[in-house]
């Protein structure tokens, strides 16, 4: 930890424990911890900042609060690891030819390193001379194509990431965002809207154009609320189902 400034501009005019869990989330959001190590005690943190050890308790009692933090007994407290890994599964559903449930492969088509339109730009908070890391990929079972996906990445960020091998990318990427990058997706919202086949769609999912395809638009964002990541996921209209329990 750089022991002389916050990392964000304290509000002078919150109480002390709101500007110390401020301050934490900028660190968090900027790796300064890794997942699988516990952050600074208590002590520690109190020593850092100046503030007691109470002022420490009540900032590390909101982020555990807002799902930021979490407490393990005996071992410290760690940065909680969200799951995102079958979250775009509840709305597609695969059969394999045997008819039993199946996960999607992933493969790169394309990377390319340019500035984005102005709806990602804006979303993303990049300034108008930004860069930004452009991937289109698909999903497949058994060979084909079934999903179709196009990812922008602010290139600061993701630096990484622009000369990896296009092999070496997973099928699922927040694991590599957070290995390479140092990048943790902490939370992210979903636009679902039903739209028409294109004849990119056509010739990607083998669905007919014009024919139904639902487009799953996703924004996610670090532990500090920023949006990193835009996507859009396209796939045939016959593959969706939405579930949800209400009670």
């Amino acid at each position: 930890m750089d022991a002389t400034s916050f990392v964000t501009r304290p509000d002078g005019r919150l109480p002390r424990y709101q500007q110390l869990r401020d301050d934490l989330v900028g660190r968090i959001a900027a790796g300064e911890w890794a997942l699988e190590e516990p952050i600074a005690t208590e002590a520690e943190l109190g020593q850092f900042y100046n503030v007691s050890t109470g002022t420490v308790r009540k900032a590390i009692d909101l982020l555990v609060v807002d799902g930021v933090l979490t407490r393990s007994q005996g071992k410290g407290t760690f940065i909680r690891r969200p799951r995102f890994d079958s979250s775009l599964f509840r709305f597609f559903r695969f059969k394999s030819r045997d008819g039993e449930p199946v996960r999607p492969t992933a493969r790169v088509l394309k990377r390319e390193i340019v500035k984005p339109g102005e709806e990602i730009r804006s979303t993303l908070g990049m300034k108008a001379s930004e860069k930004a890391i452009h991937l289109s990929r698909v999903r497949l079972i058994e060979g084909q194509a079934v999903l179709s996906e196009e990812i922008w990445l602010p290139r600061a960020r993701f630096e990484p990431l622009a000369t990896l091998p296009l092999g070496d990318f997973e099928d699922l990427l927040y694991p590599l965002y957070e290995r390479l990058c140092r990048q943790i997706v902490a939370s992210a919202t979903e636009i679902l809207r039903v739209e028409q086949a294109t004849s990119d769609d056509a010739s990607l999912l083998d669905v007919a154009v014009g024919s139904p395809v639902i487009q799953v638009q996703r924004v996610a964002s670090d532990f500090a609320g920023t949006p990193f990541e835009w996507r859009s996921t396209r796939g045939a209209a016959a593959t969706f189902q939405y579930q949800v329990e209400i009670r």
